[in-house]
């Protein structure tokens, strides 16, 4: 197959993921407004459920073939790039304000759920009996955020009415829009893995980078179509429920049907995993800083992403320079990232402050 053809099949699924992200979209918020459910809950379930079957697919075909690296590294790279990229390309679009409840309860408990993933595979296997555990936190999470929807009414979303439709329609369009998502993202994948085989990548680099960014399309087209719509709930809700449910359903589903558990590739225990929880870990700035993930922000979370690509090629194609790249990043970038951070947090105590200052001397 040519590198023509190949670059065809991408060009045909970033085109059917952009029709399904815009059908999907739609069909959850009328499904938010039927069941009078805040739509942040159903983008950290459905949408995210539903955005996140091409990684299903990919690492259960994968755990089935007896590829475990795949199926593993397209999980782990997954939530890499929806942290970085997902996230940071929607603030690009339109700064994104985050709701409280996710600084409260659902990114710490991403954070703690990315950290016993990282533990439970710090072995070298990730057991089934790891999996089955993950697979019961998913039903104790699920509950959760449904028993707790109601809890802050405050942060519910104004209902435009001309998002209202019959349960039948709200269906369709979920339906639809699912059916693109993952038709176009199996036709991105197909192309990128052809493309890539041509030009000698390997596959661990294909698991971790092409693979894991094909199969999330659906959540980058998804967060992108909200953000512009104004959904930013939804485009957040569905970059952290999808990062759940990347760890909980699909590595749970993969370790429980393993048998013999899922083999975890040395480097990504020491690389891999420690980068997935960083990125999480770095959400918490981010989002306290104002509730709002600025234009700034998400430029540094996309050009942090292009780094962890660097270092991937760099890995597998000039290993001779990996140690000066990596100096580089940690004696210039690390610090100027953390200066920022800092600054940033600074700036939101001092406002903060300033505004309490304001109400006392009103009072």
């Amino acid at each position: 197959m040519s590198f023509l053809f190949n670059a065809l099949w991408m060009l045909g699924g970033i085109a059917l993921l952009f029709g399904g992200g815009e059908l999907f979209v739609a069909g959850s918020v009328a499904l938010a407004l039927l069941l009078r459910i805040p739509q942040i809950v159903i983008g950290l379930t459905v949408v995210s459920l539903g955005t996140s079957a091409p990684e299903l697919f990919v690492s259960l075909l994968s755990t089935f073939q007896g590829d475990d690296g795949i199926a593993v590294s397209n999980v782990v790279g997954s939530n890499i790039f929806n942290v970085l990229v997902v996230l940071g390309m929607s603030a690009l679009v339109v700064p994104l304000r985050v709701k409280s409840r996710l600084v409260r309860r659902d990114v710490p408990l991403l954070l703690g759920v990315s950290m016993a993933v990282w533990g439970m595979a710090s072995g070298g296997r990730l057991t089934w009996q790891a999996g089955v555990a993950l697979l019961v936190a998913t039903v104790m999470n699920i509950v959760w955020e449904m028993r707790t929807a109601g809890e802050n009414p405050e942060e519910g979303d104004a209902i435009d009415e001309s998002e209202r439709a019959t349960p039948p329609v709200a269906a369709a369009k979920l339906a639809a829009g699912l059916v693109l998502l993952v038709v176009g993202s199996q036709l991105l994948v197909k192309g990128a893995i052809g493309a890539a085989t041509q030009l000698g990548v390997s596959q661990t680099v294909i698991g971790l980078t092409i693979v894991a960014a094909g199969t999330s399309m659906p959540e980058l087209v998804t967060s992108l179509v909200a953000a512009y719509k104004g959904k930013a709930d939804l485009a957040i809700g569905n970059v952290v429920g999808s990062n759940l449910l990347n760890q909980l359903v699909i590595l749970g589903l993969c370790g429980a049907l393993s048998g013999d558990g899922l083999l975890v590739d040395p480097v990504m225990i020491s690389r891999d995993l420690p980068i997935m929880v960083l990125t999480t870990l770095a959400c918490l700035p981010i989002f306290w800083t104002g509730g709002v993930i600025t234009r700034l922000e998400g430029g540094i979370l996309v050009g942090l992403y292009v780094l962890y690509l660097g270092e991937q090629l760099l890995l597998y194609r000039a290993p001779s320079v990996l140690d000066e790249y990596r100096l580089v990043v940690l004696v210039a970038l690390v610090p100027l990232l953390l200066a920022f951070l800092t600054w940033q947090v600074l700036r939101w105590r001092a406002h903060r402050a300033g505004a309490v200052e304001g109400s006392g001397s009103r009072g």
